[in-house]
């Protein structure tokens, strides 16, 4: 609860002292929390689950980032993920709260928002059969990943400790969701070249030339904003893009997540604060999911 004292107010944070907050927000690994969300009870994570050489890790508190990139590196194949089950986003729905919130990476993106939706379902059915009323349980897409995902769950927990009814609170979420910029710059085409989303040429080429594309998120659909040559100039192209966009800088968060690049990320920082005047920017190490697409030195801008 101190953390939503330093980010949202001392008079915010009486109040929802006040509060009966019975609420659960339920969120999948690529959902890049920082650590004292990892520890607010409110919060629970649901793990992916990656596969690379064979190997099958699962995507929670023990994951080894340098490990990871080691055997992903090593690999001739492409490093997969596979998202949770149904019957785990069912179990996550507790009867010892008033509404539940689920947020999934983006639903164009991978399986897990129609796992979570399955496993509201499968809830809802159970407890018609036992003639019981159900918990209200709304799954949001991110329409985004990492930080960006992180974000809309963030904005749950705020809305959610304002005392609003939950219809309140998923319109004003949604809202927010569908405001949201998404932006992100790759080091490392291998994954996409691994995927097939670059012919070996292409990848070569951009390589060589030291293009690097600065990609964003429509609706949760990933396309490319803009490129340019070398990383550097392509985080300040991905700044510039993100502030010429970003309505009322002074009530948003902005979280940047990074895949094992923290300079970096200070670096995209720096220019956003040098630039405007943000509720807050945090910086957060990427979780696997995103370290599997992001690749090392991968950095993505959400706000």
């Amino acid at each position: 609860m101190e953390k939503y004292a330093i980010i949202y107010g001392i008079e915010n944070y009486i109040d929802c002292l006040e509060a009966d907050l019975k609420y659960k927000i339920v969120v999948d690994s690529c959902c890049d929390l920082t650590p004292e969300y990892k520890n607010d009870p409110h919060f629970q994570i649901i793990p992916l689950t990656l596969m690379v050489s064979g190997r099958e890790i699962v995507d929670d508190e023990t994951f080894d980032q340098r490990e990871y990139l080691r055997l992903v590196a090593a690999s001739a194949e492409c490093a997969h993920t596979a998202c949770p089950s149904p019957q785990a986003y069912m179990q996550a729905i507790t009867e010892d709260t008033e509404m539940v919130f689920m947020v999934t990476l983006s639903k164009e993106l991978s399986g897990s928002y129609d796992s979570a939706m399955l496993g509201k379902k499968l809830y809802e059915e159970e407890q018609a059969e036992k003639g019981l009323p159900a918990i209200p349980v709304h799954v949001f897409s991110s329409d985004s990943a990492c930080c960006g995902e992180s974000l809309v769950a963030f904005k749950l927990q705020e809305l959610a400790e304002s005392g609003l009814t939950f219809s309140e609170i998923v319109e004003k979420a949604t809202v927010y969701r569908d405001e949201m910029l998404t932006y992100f710059v790759l080091d490392n085409l291998d994954t996409l070249k691994k995927n097939g989303r670059l012919t070996g040429l292409a990848a070569l080429l951009a390589t060589a030339l030291h293009i690097k594309p600065i990609m964003t998120s429509r609706r949760g659909v990933i396309i490319k904003d803009d490129q340019c040559r070398g990383t550097q100039r392509a985080l300040q192209k991905m700044v510039a893009h993100f502030l010429e966009k970003c309505k009322n800088p002074s009530d948003k968060t902005v979280g940047i997540t990074h895949v094992n690049c923290p300079e970096r990320a200070e670096y995209v920082k720096q220019l956003l604060a040098a630039s405007s005047s943000f509720r807050r920017i945090y910086i957060v190490d990427a979780a696997g999911v995103a370290t599997t697409y992001a690749n090392d030195g991968g950095i993505v801008l959400c706000g």
